[in-house]
Formats: structure tokens, C-alpha cells, sequence
């Protein structure tokens, strides 16, 4: 099955736009269920969907979490579904193993003082510290994720219109707006800062077009991102789950808790379905009733 996985993710990476971390991903996902299916009685070539619950069983014995074990699900199907075009296959009933029902779980964010909080710890007197600013600025005046952020270029800000151009999910391109907070740090930072920065990457970097480095002069990476925002969510909040992420989950919970449309954040996500976007009017009426909670002196009873 080795040449026929090949295949399958060159088919997903050059047909379908995949991101390397997802061509990762499934590689990972469908080499375990590859074997873990050579330890059964029947062949691959055999897969049904007894086979497809006997794994599922397996990924629950073995403690994955529903969600992992439904994005498992969707890989190996994927992969089967293409196996059968190819004629690698016969036709098969592994479509009718339904995913595992999820979890409701609500996205960490922030509220609006611990988003100041996170803002105002890094020193701006430093060039790192600056530039750590200016990230936290972009992921929640944008609502980008993290990769969407490592992955601007400096064509891709027109400062003027307060707008940068990111590439999402499936190599999607979508234009998002900025506030004048945020443009402002930005413009500083790719005037001031980002020099300084270059310096240590030499004439022969590669990677001179991208906004945020790191202190070699290299780009940022995604580790890199996550690296700087647990060195200073630790200085200012106990909160358990935060992540960069919880940024861009702040951005839609605040737009939507100050009036925005849904469809305009759906847009603004670059969320495929809307049905994405409507788990953050949860987080709103989680919000309402939080702030009930704590403001009505009747709220826990006499």
C-alpha cells in the first residue's frame, strides 16, 4: 500500500491544495490504520466496514479522543474512497460508518481586559518585544490563525487601506481588514523593526519577504508563535487551554457580542459553512449569562 498512500497524497497536495501539515496529518492517520488493520484477518484490500469499526474500537481502547478519532475516520475514508476510483479496490461499505458524535466543547477566548492584559506585556523598548506586540495585534484585530500569520508576505499588507491578504485553509486567499491599532504597530514594525531583524539573516536569506522573523533573521515559525505567546500568557493569566487560536476565537466572539453579522464573521474567518462560525454565538450567551452571573446581586439566590 506504500505506493498507492504516494499516490493519494501527491492526489490531495496538487488537486486539492492541501497544506503540508495536512498532507502530514493524513499520512500519519492512514499509516496507523494501515497497521493496525495488518494485524486483522482479513487484507486491506478486503476493507469494509467492519473493518472501519474494529478500528474505530481500536482508536477508542486506545484513549484518542472522539474528534481525533473522527478526523482518523475521514482520512482512511478519503484514502478508500480514492482506492476505489483508482480500481485499486471494489466497492465498498466504509461509507457507512458514521463519525463518532462530538463533544460540544465551547473555544477558550479571552475577554476584552485579558486581551489588553497580553498587549501590554511585551516590552516595546525592545525590537522582539515590539514585534511580539505587533503579532498579538494581527491575530486579534484579523482574527488570523497562526500559520495564516507566519505565512505573510510583505506584498500581501497594503497599510494605506488598513488590509492584508492571507492564504487559509485549502490555499484559500482571502482579503481581511485590520484596525487602526493594530496597522499602526504593523507599519512601525516593517519600517523599524523588521530591519533590525534582517540584519542577522545576511544577503543570502531566502526568506526576505516575510513579515515576522525571527532573532536570527529567519521567518517565524508556527512552534515559534506558540513559543512566544506561553512565555507571556504565563505572566498574565491562569486560565487553563488558551493558545494563539484563542486570539482568533476573541476576534469572533467580540465582533459577534458587539453587533456583527454572522454571515460578515463567517466571511471574515474564512469559514467554509457558517454552521463553523455559530459555535461562537454559544460563546456569546455563555458570556451573557457570566456577566449576569457576576452583576445581579440576586443572580445565586438568597
Amino acid at each position: 500500500m506504500d505506493k498507492e498512500l504516494t499516490r493519494y497524497l501527491e492526489y490531495i497536495e496538487l488537486e486539492l491544495n492541501a497544506s503540508p501539515l495536512t498532507v502530514q496529518g493524513y499520512r500519519h492517520d492512514i499509516n496507523q490504520f494501515l497497521l493496525v488493520a495488518g494485524e486483522g484477518e482479513s487484507p486491506v484490500e478486503d476493507a469494509d466496514h467492519h473493518m472501519l469499526r474494529s478500528y474505530l474500537a481500536w482508536l477508542n481502547r486506545n484513549g484518542y479522543t472522539r474528534s481525533s478519532a473522527a478526523r482518523k475516520l475521514s482520512a482512511v475514508r478519503s484514502f478508500l474512497s480514492f482506492l476505489q476510483r483508482e480500481g485499486v479496490l471494489e466497492q465498498g461499505s466504509w461509507s457507512s460508518v458514521s463519525r463518532p458524535k462530538q463533544e460540544k466543547k465551547l473555544p477558550h477566548f479571552f475577554y476584552h481586559h485579558e486581551v489588553l492584559d497580553l498587549m501590554a506585556a511585551p516590552d516595546c523598548g525592545t525590537a522582539l518585544g515590539y514585534r511580539d506586540r505587533t503579532i498579538f495585534e494581527l491575530l486579534y484585530a484579523g482574527g488570523l490563525r497562526v500559520s495564516e500569520l507566519t505565512g505573510l508576505e510583505i506584498s500581501s499588507c497594503n497599510l494605506e487601506e488598513r488590509l492584508v491578504k492571507v492564504n487559509g485553509k485549502g490555499n484559500k486567499e482571502r482579503i481581511v481588514p485590520i484596525g487602526r491599532i493594530a496597522a499602526g504597530f504593523l507599519k512601525e514594525y516593517l519600517e523599524q523593526i523588521r530591519p533590525q531583524l534582517l540584519i542577522a539573516a545576511g544577503e543570502g536569506s531566502k526568506e526576505r519577504e516575510k513579515v515576522f522573523l525571527n532573532y536570527r533573521g529567519g521567518p517565524l515559525t508556527d512552534r515559534g508563535v506558540r513559543y512566544i505567546f506561553e512565555k507571556y500568557i504565563r505572566r498574565v493569566s491562569h486560565k487553563a487551554g488558551l493558545s494563539p487560536h484563542s486570539l482568533r476565537h476573541s476576534f469572533a466572539t467580540h465582533l459577534l457580542e458587539g453587533g456583527a453579522d454572522l454571515r460578515i464573521v463567517q466571511e471574515l474567518l474564512g469559514h467554509a459553512s457558517v454552521s463553523t462560525t455559530q459555535v461562537y454565538t454559544h460563546v456569546s450567551k455563555e458570556h451573557l449569562r457570566e456577566v449576569y452571573r457576576r452583576s445581579h446581586p440576586r443572580s445565586e439566590g438568597e
